[in-house]
């Protein structure tokens, strides 16, 4: 159980807010950063999604994840460790900052490649698209207060578009 879950048709304004993220923390990175990528559901046009963007910030170390900390935590980021992803590192946003997901991983990162093949799948694909966001909704009533019961009845979905994309 948790706080109310919302799902809400896709916003074009999604993507101005992460290139408002990404512009607030590229300074802090930008002499090692390999990429910034918006991804998750607000990341693909048209696709129902809870409105919080999802931010991966790529480097090329493992020392330069480590590096990330301290850079991040300048403007206010706090750590929040894996959380069960190994690899992937969780940050808090600054309380002056709107909501939002950041993590750091390398580009070996397998969560990261999952992230972006999912993404790069869903983009192309339209009718998948409308597909997952009708099955979002219906499950966000269903499930509208239990996040971990919506997040698992979405899973057979999910592989199978990671399937279909040609996840291993």
């Amino acid at each position: 159980m948790g706080t109310s879950l919302i799902v809400r048709e896709y916003d074009p304004s999604w993507v101005q807010l992460f290139q408002q993220l990404r512009g607030f923390v590229l300074p802090v990175l930008s002499d090692f950063v390999v990429t910034i990528e918006h991804v998750g559901s607000t990341s693909v046009p048209g696709l129902a999604a809870k409105p919080i963007v999802d931010i991966d910030v790529v480097v090329s170390t493992q020392s330069d994840v480590l590096k990330a900390f301290q850079r991040l935590a300048t403007i206010g980021y706090v750590h929040e460790g894996d959380l069960g992803t190994t690899g992937r590192e969780a940050f808090i946003p600054p309380v002056d900052v709107t909501w939002h997901h950041l993590y750091v991983c390398t580009m070996e990162n397998s969560e990261y490649k999952r992230h972006i093949l999912f993404r790069d799948y869903l983009r192309n694909h339209p009718e998948d698209t409308k597909q997952y966001g009708d099955l979002k909704l219906e499950l966000a009533q269903r499930f509208q207060n239990d996040r971990l019961a919506y997040t698992n009845a979405k899973g057979d979905f999910v592989r199978e578009i990671l399937q279909r994309a040609g996840w291993k």
